[in-house]
């Protein structure tokens, strides 16, 4: 660890250099379990590097997607938990870049705070590590910024960016999709993180007993269950684009399916789904009830227990059911592809 660059302005100021130097310290050892062969750098440099295998690929076409973890970061500094968020954050941005079926390469963090403490920030990065090991992406760098004055000490923000790589010519562009195609839904882990200023406030959570446990939430404490990471699709997904062609995928996020789905059909089809075939997740019903919101709303909002979407022919849904379920997903069949004006047929 470099002391001699302590600076005693700097100090006065609010700003503890050498606190930096121990959390890059701390973190190395959870950093080192995301390395993959492409892995050419080593923390510290001022630029990650990265050499992708580029056997096999006729046209190698870089995917990237950046997010945050958004408000569900009061949860964390409510229940002084850290070590889940960087799940949340790596998630966000891979299961965006895996639906055009890129596999991702590397992924960066950020994470701004009013005082760096050392072991909250190891902690946080403790859970980035955790989501880049579930998606095969290396953690190649990242920026901690010590930023007194803007972020209250106890508070700081997440977010990052992830890389990834498809061959051109099998990017999922939903150039296939017809009328009779089946669309199918791997459940979600909760609400992940999207629509917490909303869920923040239909439970009042600064003011919330968040370890009490919850009957409806089979006795879990509301703040565990907001909580849990996001689930990561990387893995199940690639296992099924080498067995079975994918003809659009959509990550549910903020917008829920009304804004989500439609990004992955074409003008002149749309997403049939009966909301009754949807496996909606307890959380969900007790924000409908608690907040008195609207079904209609809430799929306008939130997953509902549908974390990502996939479409495939009929005569291979099946197949990519097996080929899901193999891989740990309880993939189910959500609706189908009909011809339609509209993108979502609700109903």
């Amino acid at each position: 660890m470099n002391n001699n660059s302590y600076s005693e302005a700097y100090a006065q100021a609010g700003v503890d250099i050498t606190a930096g130097y121990k959390a890059v310290e701390l973190m190395k050892s959870h950093i080192a379990r995301t390395n993959t062969p492409g892995v050419v750098s080593d923390i510290g440099g001022f630029g990650g590097l990265f050499a992708p295998d580029l056997a096999g690929m006729t046209a190698p076409t870089l995917v990237s997607g950046t997010d945050g973890v958004g408000t569900k970061l009061k949860l964390a500094f409510l229940l002084d938990k850290h070590d889940t968020v960087g799940i949340d954050c790596v998630a966000m941005c891979v299961n965006d870049i895996i639906c055009a079926g890129a596999k991702p390469l590397f992924f960066l963090d950020y994470i701004a705070c009013g005082k760096n403490v050392p072991e909250k920030i190891a902690a946080i990065v403790s859970g980035v590590a955790e989501g880049c090991v579930q998606s095969g992406a290396a953690l190649i760098g990242g920026e901690t910024a010590e930023m007194p004055g803007f972020y209250p000490a106890d508070e700081y923000d997440l977010a990052g960016f992830a890389v990834g790589m498809v061959d051109k010519a099998k990017i999922i562009d939903h150039s296939q999709m017809k009328a009779g195609d089946v669309i199918l839904a791997l459940p979600s882990s909760g609400v992940h993180s999207n629509g917490f200023s909303l869920v923040r406030k239909v439970f009042d959570v600064d003011y919330a007993d968040l370890t009490a446990p919850v009957p409806e939430l089979g006795g879990k404490g509301l703040g565990e269950t907001l909580l849990t990471p996001t689930k990561i699709y990387v893995k199940p997904i690639l296992a099924l684009l080498q067995e079975v062609t994918v003809k659009g995928i959509s990550h549910i996020t903020g917008g829920g399916f009304f804004e989500n789905i439609p990004r992955s059909i074409p003008d002149g089809l749309g997403a049939k789904i009966a909301m009754a075939d949807v496996r909606v997740l307890p959380i969900f019903d007790l924000i409908e009830k608690t907040g008195k919101i609207s079904r209609r709303e809430m799929f306008n909002t939130f997953n509902m227990g549908v974390g990502m979407t996939v479409v495939v022919a009929r005569e291979d849904a099946e197949q990519a059911l097996s080929i899901l379920r193999a891989n740990g997903e309880d993939a189910y069949v959500l609706g189908e592809i009909v011809e339609s004006a509209e993108k979502v047929v609700l109903w």
